[in-house]
């Protein structure tokens, strides 16, 4: 019998939820485990984990990038606002995990950056709680992004909060490649 099943959330200004969402599906990988990872509103491919993530694509592993390009890694700016396109992306994110929901073949599946597109109104609050509601129960969740509802925290079997104590950001360090994408 399985002990996988939780809700976990890691919200917070810190940095660092992603990259606790990508840890922990390694950690899933090594011993055996089938993973998903959904990204929401991370599109582009600028991302370097994706270089890695490609040739851990297989039988116990896919990822889905979901989300209009927001970041020009050449001109490094950043486009800020939501638009159509960037609605019609996270709602075919939604779609994706209602069929891994379906299938129920996963062990654990990482929704990164869903709590931020749902505060950023590309997602409805009650849309993803209404989901959650169809969870398989043996599947270990995880929700990553700032400002997470206080609903789904409720919600949730596990919360973590990154919190911001310093940030190099604000002493004008552009995001670096392979550090921050």
């Amino acid at each position: 019998m399985s002990d996988l099943g939780k809700i976990q959330v890691y919200t917070g200004y810190g940095k660092g939820k992603t990259t606790a969402g990508l840890g922990l599906a390694i950690r899933a990988l090594g011993r055996g485990k089938k993973v998903a990872i959904i990204y929401f509103d991370k599109g582009g491919s600028h991302y370097g984990e994706r270089n890695i993530l490609d040739k851990l694509a297989g039988e116990n592993f896919e990822y889905h990038v979901t989300g209009a390009p927001r970041f020009d890694p050449a001109a490094k700016t950043f486009r800020f606002g939501v638009e159509e396109q960037d609605i019609n992306e996270a709602l075919r994110g939604l779609q994706i995990v209602k069929d891994f929901f379906k299938a129920n073949k996963l062990d654990l599946l990482v929704l990164d950056e869903i709590n931020s597109t749902i505060t950023l109104g590309m997602l409805k609050l009650e849309d993803v709680l209404a989901l959650l509601e169809q969870k398989p129960d043996q599947l270990e969740l995880v929700l990553t992004g700032r400002d997470c509802a206080q609903e789904l925290m409720d919600k949730a079997d596990l919360v973590t909060e990154m919190k911001m104590i310093k940030h190099y950001f604000y002493q004008g360090q552009e995001a670096r490649e392979g550090i921050e994408y």
